[in-house]
């Protein structure tokens, strides 16, 4: 646009939103500052050069956030195997536990279940990383891609394997440390169930934390899971001990 017009444009619209802005005709002068309402277009622009600007502050802040769906992953890796071993071996405990009231059975039963799980917990871990491995590698020589970089952003089947077990060793040293020190049976069983009951709680609330999910009604759900699985095993246990007269009170 010719800078003649462009001026007398820019005059035009200021002289008018100065009127509007002052009905009672007084001289506005060019230092004057406009009122709130007056808009000034720049016909060249195309927008309002007094628009406002947004405000840096009221921009959603997930871009500089945790990024939630990285952690995904590993996350549930670690909440899952520390959710199994918990209950596995807090579940095996009290079921031997219905038919045998000694504390050596309930050591071995806890032993056996944390080095069996967290074996079991390696090696389904260990396959299942390693077949997603395979198919990413497949894929990336289809593609034509760079070979030695892609393989770098893998997963490692190994890391996976450890981790897995790991953590389920880690939730089952919790009800197997609560209940071998204590000599009376319904001690042992209440203090396996309350430790129990806090890892629960303690994971599901942790797992939601990092995630970025709501924290009671996680910890309420792997609370609940963990007790329903416990109550089972006990309640199948007893009962298939009185069916069989399988009952052993004394070492």
């Amino acid at each position: 646009m010719d800078p003649h017009l462009s001026s007398h444009v820019h005059a035009a619209a200021a002289a008018a939103a100065a009127a509007s802005a002052f009905p009672n005709g007084k001289k506005v002068e060019m230092n004057d500052v406009l009122p709130p309402g007056a808009v000034i277009l720049d016909v060249e622009a195309g927008a309002p050069t007094n628009a406002a600007v947004p405000d840096p502050r009221d921009v959603d802040g997930d871009a500089a956030g945790v990024d939630y769906m990285a952690r995904a992953q590993w996350l549930r890796a670690a909440v899952l195997g520390a959710n199994d071993g918990l209950v596995s071996v807090a579940s095996l405990m009290i079921g031997v536990g219905a038919v045998n009231a000694t504390r050596k059975a309930m050591l071995v039963s806890g032993m056996a279940g944390l080095v069996a799980g967290a074996c079991s917990m390696a090696i389904g871990e260990f396959v299942s990383v390693y077949a997603q491995y395979d198919i990413e590698v497949s894929e990336i020589k289809r593609n034509g891609e760079e070979e030695e970089g892609a393989r770098e952003s893998l997963p490692s089947p190994t890391q996976a394997a450890v981790a897995s077990a790991l953590a389920f060793a880690f939730g089952a040293l919790l009800p197997l440390l609560a209940g071998v020190f204590v000599p009376s049976w319904a001690a042992r069983v209440a203090a396996v169930c309350a430790a129990t009951s806090f890892g629960l709680a303690g994971f599901g609330v942790a797992g939601a934390y990092l995630g970025g999910a709501n924290m009671l009604r996680s910890g309420l759900r792997v609370l609940l899971g963990g007790w329903f699985a416990m109550l089972v095993t006990f309640g199948v246990l007893r009962l298939f001990g009185t069916v069989f007269h399988i009952q052993v009170s004394s070492a």
